[in-house]
């Protein structure tokens, strides 16, 4: 009997592709409007309204502990009724958000709203996508995890110059509105109730680079990567399982280093002399090689072993550390931002391709959700904790020393959860 080839079904061809790019524009104008437009409003509500700066940056803070924390109960949510109700569900709750905010009048009004726009974020963005991907990728899943990244990095690029010439344009408050209107249609009716499908089976596909028969061995083998170590969907026994502690682990060195580095960097190449627009232009090459990092680790992980990979990862943030805390040449400064882009850009892809090895469809937003607060938490611990160091010794030093002692333990970890095999088969 032939056996059933993933590309044909009902419509013609592999619809994969078509629900990543519905993944993709989520995260995108979500991620865009909920984070990165959010540092171009501060100075301006601020100005509004005459609060600190510190004062408005604790909605983002909330905001993203209520797209973090909850991340268990995201998960299982996601398994529960499916990635594609969440995600039009989620940006909904978000759009509406977004337009809210036209509204505020008070402090506790921001932080409410910006909780609210969290949650709606973390039920229908990181998780529920993710989902989506494995559940249509086996062959090219690595590469389609690198693109979903690389994308989700994008609104960085995009949304604060359009933010900005929007408010010149039509004033803050109206630009809330338009972030809600593209989340709602962009986000949640394009990227959501047109594109995303949850799993290729529901049009009568089988995930790229399979055969129905290759892919059935395959998610029965998959346990196996994790035999002795528990099984069965639920929460709870995956939560015994020593493996998702460790990607737990190197999610959450990688955080408090990007947490740390992120939140501080500008500052700190202010205060060696650097003006505050090469500051900005360091960042955004950084931000390029983000990017670059996500696709390269994404393409080079369908041939080469994703532990690997992220260890170089590590490397080369650890390479980047090393070189800003040793030079004030400028030269050296952009060899800093290379590094430390391809190599966060490397390990926050390869985070999801480790979860997807190791746990099948079924276990794979419960496994993510357990893995992601990691992320959360310790990217706001070492933003914190490098202020607090400086605030007492008057230098970042003992801070970036401490952000390489974590990408050392991060490699360590990784070479302690890495894979035993890549889930691979051939169509």
């Amino acid at each position: 009997m032939t056996p059933k080839i993933a590309s044909p079904g009902r419509g013609g061809g592999f619809y994969g592709w078509f629900a990543l790019a519905g993944g993709t524009l989520v995260i995108f104008t979500m991620g865009g409007s909920f984070v990165h437009a959010f540092g171009v409003m501060l100075p301006v509500i601020c100005g509004e309204f005459g609060w600190s700066r510190a004062t408005v940056a604790l909605a983002l803070s909330m905001g993203i502990m209520a797209f973090g924390l909850p991340s268990p109960l995201f998960g299982m949510l996601v398994t529960r009724f499916g990635p594609r109700f969440t995600v039009i569900w989620g940006n909904l709750l978000g759009a509406l958000g977004l337009a809210g905010m036209a509204l505020v009048q008070e402090t506790w009004h921001v932080y409410i709203i910006y909780i609210i726009m969290g949650a709606g974020a973390g039920f229908g963005g990181y998780i529920a996508i993710s989902q989506v991907v494995v559940n249509w990728f086996v062959k090219k899943r690595s590469l389609a995890l690198g693109i979903f990244m690389a994308c989700g990095g994008m609104g960085g690029f995009v949304f604060p110059p359009m933010v900005t010439a929007l408010i010149s344009a039509i004033g803050w408050r109206m630009t809330w509105l338009a972030l809600g209107g593209i989340v709602a249609v962009l986000g949640v009716l394009v990227g959501g109730v047109f594109l995303t499908r949850n799993k290729p089976e529901d049009m009568g596909q089988v995930p790229d680079g399979t055969t129905a028969g290759v892919f059935d061995e395959a998610e029965r083998a998959e346990p196996e990567l994790a035999a002795g170590e528990g099984g069965g969907g639920k929460i709870r026994q995956i939560m015994r399982e020593r493996t998702v502690w460790l990607i737990g682990a190197f999610a959450g060195a990688n955080a408090f280093a990007l947490g740390t580095m992120n939140t501080h960097q500008i500052a700190y190449l202010q205060d060696i002399g650097f003006n505050a627009m090469t500051a900005a232009t360091t960042v955004s090459l950084l931000s390029a090689m983000v990017v670059i990092g996500s696709i390269t680790l994404g393409a080079l992980a369908l041939r080469m072993n994703v532990g690997y990979l992220a260890i170089i990862g590590f490397a080369f943030e650890l390479m980047a550390i090393i070189v800003l805390l040793t030079t004030k040449e400028l030269g050296l400064i952009y060899i800093y931002a290379v590094l430390l882009g391809i190599g966060s850009g490397a390990i926050v892809t390869a985070m999801p391709t480790f979860v997807g090895v190791y746990y099948q469809r079924e276990r794979y937003a419960q496994a993510l959700g357990i893995v992601l607060p990691f992320q959360v938490v310790f990217q706001a611990v070492g933003a914190t904790t490098a202020g607090a160091i400086y605030d007492a010794a008057d230098s970042y030093k003992l801070a970036f020393v401490a952000v390489a002692v974590c990408l050392v333990l991060g490699m360590f970890f990784v070479f302690a959860a890495r894979p035993r095999r890549q889930l691979q088969a051939s169509g």
